[in-house]
C-alpha cells in the first residue's frame, strides 16, 4: 500500500507526534486542543474540549478533575474517543479505545508544572457542579492559594487519564473531497501489531 509523505511511518504514535509537532508551528492557539468523547452508564454520549498533554509509546494522556462529568463517565464506562482538528494544516487525528488512570507520581509531576493559580483553581473547583456566581469561585481559589502558601499540592480528585487506542485514524484534506484517510487498528490495547487500511473519504 502506498503510504508516503504525511502518512509515512510504521508507528502510529510517532506519526501522531509528528503531526502535532507540525501543528504547533501553524495553529494560533492550543494545537493540542482535543475533543474528548465519553459515554454515561446508560449510553448517552458527551463531548468537550480538553488539552492533550502527552503522546506516549502506547497512549494519549490528558488531565482533569476526576469528580467532573467526564471523570464520572470514565468511571462508569472506561472507554473514550478523541479528535484533534488542525484547520491551518487541514489535517485531523482521531482515536478511540479503553481508558486507564495514570499513576499518582505522573499526575503529581504534571500538576507541579502548572501555574500556581491554575493549581489553586483545580483544588477549589467542584467541576461540573452548579456555581452560584463567578465570585464564589474566585474567592474559593484565593482561599486555597493563601492556605497553601501559593503552592497547592495536587488534590486526590485531580489526575491524568490515558487512552490506549485500538483504532487511530489520520486524515488530510484533498482537492474537491479527494481526502486521504488511513485507519490503523489492532486487536487490543496490548497488541503490538497494527493493520493499516486506506479509507474512502
Amino acid at each position: 500500500m502506498e503510504r508516503g509523505g504525511l502518512f509515512a511511518g510504521s508507528n502510529p504514535f510517532e506519526l501522531a507526534q509528528r503531526w502535532l509537532d507540525a501543528a504547533w508551528k501553524t495553529e494560533p492557539n492550543d494545537a493540542n486542543a482535543m475533543a474528548l468523547a465519553t459515554v454515561t452508564g446508560d449510553g448517552l454520549p458527551n463531548v468537550r474540549m480538553v488539552l492533550l498533554k502527552e503522546i506516549e509509546a502506547n497512549g494519549f494522556v490528558f488531565y482533569t478533575n476526576r469528580t467532573s462529568a467526564k471523570g464520572r463517565e470514565l468511571e462508569a464506562v472506561a472507554k473514550a474517543a478523541g479528535v484533534l482538528h488542525w484547520k491551518s494544516q487541514r489535517q485531523q487525528l482521531r482515536f478511540r479505545g479503553p481508558v486507564e488512570m495514570v499513576d499518582a507520581a505522573m499526575s503529581d509531576a504534571y500538576f507541579a508544572t502548572r501555574h500556581p493559580q491554575s493549581r489553586a483553581a483545580a483544588v477549589a473547583s467542584k467541576q461540573s457542579q452548579p456555581l452560584a456566581s463567578r465570585q464564589v469561585m474566585l474567592d474559593a481559589t484565593a482561599a486555597v492559594a493563601e492556605a497553601s502558601g501559593g503552592a497547592p499540592a495536587r488534590p486526590e480528585h485531580w489526575g491524568g487519564y490515558r487512552i490506549r487506542p485500538v483504532e487511530i485514524e489520520f486524515w488530510a484534506d484533498g482537492d474537491h473531497r479527494t481526502h486521504d484517510r488511513f485507519r490503523w487498528t489492532r486487536a487490543s490495547a496490548e497488541a503490538q501489531e497494527w493493520r493499516v487500511a486506506r479509507l474512502y473519504p
